[in-house]
């Protein structure tokens, strides 16, 4: 896979604002993997597991945990 292949399956961060996730995305970040990065605020790992819900400090990005 050329980097082009893997930049044309990569979303957008921070265009949603509410994201639904699941135990696979553990341990969660905000931007996620599998968005882009250089556009984004710096990667920020949000505690998730206890109240399934996070919300991040830079874009204000709400995560749900689906059980």
């Amino acid at each position: 896979m050329t980097p082009a292949d893997r930049s044309e399956k990569l979303i957008q961060p921070n265009a949603q604002h509410q994201y639904e996730v699941t135990a696979a995305d553990l341990p969660l970040s905000c931007p996620m993997a599998g968005m882009h990065l250089w556009n984004s605020h710096p990667r920020v790992y949000l505690p998730i597991e206890v109240t399934g819900w996070a919300k991040c400090p830079y874009c204000s990005a709400e995560y749900t945990l689906r059980k």
